[in-house]
């Protein structure tokens, strides 16, 4: 970061603690005041949505919520060559009365029930911190932008090397710290964000999104299975976080089982709905 003024530095120093000081009732979609959405807003919503199902966002899928059409559901797959690769990331958005003069809120469910920070611009509690969502420094919302930019700048923090998301953390502040973040976020990815999200750990995930799980699984799974196999030698290690947040021990060979008893099951589902006749759900969703 480059150095400025000391009133520069000082007004940056408060920022910083302004957006570390929020609460859940500054950011969570699921605690925004419940007030009613002008037809304005809702149009809005509606054509970006149209947008998104006619134009797919690679690896994204979205739903609106039938009871509140304000609140807007995606899964976001974890993109190739990174450590999320194969993850299934569940968020929620919503959009204020004033959208889109002001920004949606977003949160992160998929944090293995809060105990797993898969970026450092991703929290355990779930919130995201961008700057056009106003819960991080940097250039704010405007106007122009919509759902499908916060959808793509949140696709951008999963990332090769997430890591150097962190300010100052563009360098190694010790040699392998990148790659031992990586180890970690590799392991909870396919803890958190597939075996919990395939078990339905995670409470009020649209049904969408289970088909969509299912579809894919089979097609992620021997990536799966050769990451466990090949990372089995480290069970029982301790996790080292570079930031120095709580990690667990690496378990591998638990994950293998988990991973095998799902792959069983989602067989057992495609086979019975061949038999049955029934075809996927997709209508409703964007990809």
């Amino acid at each position: 970061m480059a150095s400025g003024s000391g009133s520069s530095s000082f007004e940056k120093t408060q920022d910083f603690k302004k957006f570390l000081s929020q609460s859940r009732s500054d950011w969570d979609p699921e605690f925004a005041p419940n007030a009613p959405l002008p037809a304005s807003c809702l149009a809005r919503v509606k054509n970006e949505l149209v947008s998104i199902f006619n134009d797919p966002i690679p690896g994204i899928f979205v739903v609106q919520d039938d009871a509140d059409l304000g609140k807007v559901h995606a899964l976001l797959t974890g993109p190739f060559e990174t450590p999320y690769e194969g993850g299934f990331f569940y968020i929620i958005m919503r959009v204020p009365p004033q959208y889109p003069n002001q920004p949606p809120r977003a949160r992160l469910v998929t944090t293995g029930n809060g105990q797993v920070r898969f970026n450092p611009n991703l929290y355990k509690n779930g919130k995201i911190c961008l700057s056009i969502l106003g819960t991080w420094q940097g250039p704010g919302w405007t106007p122009v932008m919509s759902l499908r930019s916060v959808l793509l700048s949140i696709q951008t923090l999963l990332n090769e090397r997430p890591y150097h998301n962190e300010p100052g953390f563009e360098v190694e502040r010790q040699q392998g710290d990148a790659q031992a973040y990586n180890d970690i976020i590799t392991h909870e990815t396919i803890r958190a964000a597939v075996c919990d999200m395939l078990e339905r750990r995670v409470s009020n995930l649209p049904k969408p999104f289970y088909q969509v799980m299912q579809d894919n699984f089979p097609d992620y799974y021997q990536h799966y299975t050769e990451i466990c196999r090949r990372n089995q030698a480290k069970d029982g290690t301790q996790m080292r976080d570079p930031f120095g947040d709580s990690r667990p021990k690496f378990n591998y060979t638990n994950l293998l089982a988990r991973l095998e008893a799902i792959y069983k099951s989602c067989v057992s589902s495609s086979t019975a709905a061949a038999a049955g006749g029934s075809g996927s759900n997709s209508g409703t969703i964007g990809h």
